[in-house]
């Protein structure tokens, strides 16, 4: 398949990815604490339900053909949230109140910081959908919460407090360090692949090791 048949298919559940999540951080900037963190897991379990395109449960199974992909399922996320955004902005509720002291946060961490904290995220996520996908629901239901918790920024989520805001103090910084947070879910989500796959080398190299001195 190709890499525009493979965008034909999935770009609109790239973009229901993203309205899930948005609908999920609607939900976190309404509530807050644990309670609004343990609902947030909704827009994860739509996710995995609908076989929805998101970034982060993607980015941790992309292969050399189909990495490119990862731009279009970025962009329909993306999309997705900026609806929802459009949602909140007609909300009784003050949300983009909330949602500019999570962004403002995130603008005040150094991009070092927030590019290692990122690869927290992208941990959990992977994680979490990989168990999801063999009907083991339980981790995902406590890998969200966490993320959400031990400020753990997510690229989706986070873009969804972005268009949820009503005024940005620094537009360039902003731009700049949610791109580090990419980077950093797109590295966490590969931690685990990226781990395995120095085990095993290591162990061959170890094996081949003692076959020579057999």
């Amino acid at each position: 398949m190709t890499f525009i048949d493979r965008f034909k298919l999935g770009f609109v559940l790239a973009i229901l990815a993203g309205i899930f999540i948005g609908i999920a951080g609607f939900g976190y900037l309404a509530v807050g604490g644990i309670i609004g963190a343990v609902l947030f897991a909704f827009g994860l379990i739509g996710v995995v339900s609908y076989k929805c395109k998101l970034f982060t449960g993607t980015a941790g199974y992309v292969t050399k053909e189909t990495w490119p992909d990862l731009s279009w399922i970025l962009v329909g996320n993306l999309i997705g949230t900026f609806l929802v955004g459009l949602m909140s902005k007609v909300s009784p509720m003050n949300l983009h109140e909330v949602a500019e002291r999570i962004i403002e946060t995130r603008i005040s961490i150094p991009g070092g910081h927030l590019f290692v904290l990122a690869i927290g995220c992208g941990f959990l996520m992977t994680t979490a959908v990989e168990f999801a996908k063999k009907n083991h629901w339980l981790p995902l239901l406590f890998a969200v919460p966490m993320f959400i918790l031990c400020g753990f920024p997510h690229c989706i989520a986070d873009s969804f407090y972005i268009f949820a805001c009503e005024t940005y103090s620094n537009v360039s910084l902003l731009i700049g360090k949610y791109l580090l947070i990419v980077l950093g879910n797109f590295v966490g989500c590969n931690l685990f692949r990226a781990l395995c796959f120095s085990w095993q080398k290591v162990t061959k190299t170890h094996n081949s090791d003692l076959v020579c001195k057999k």
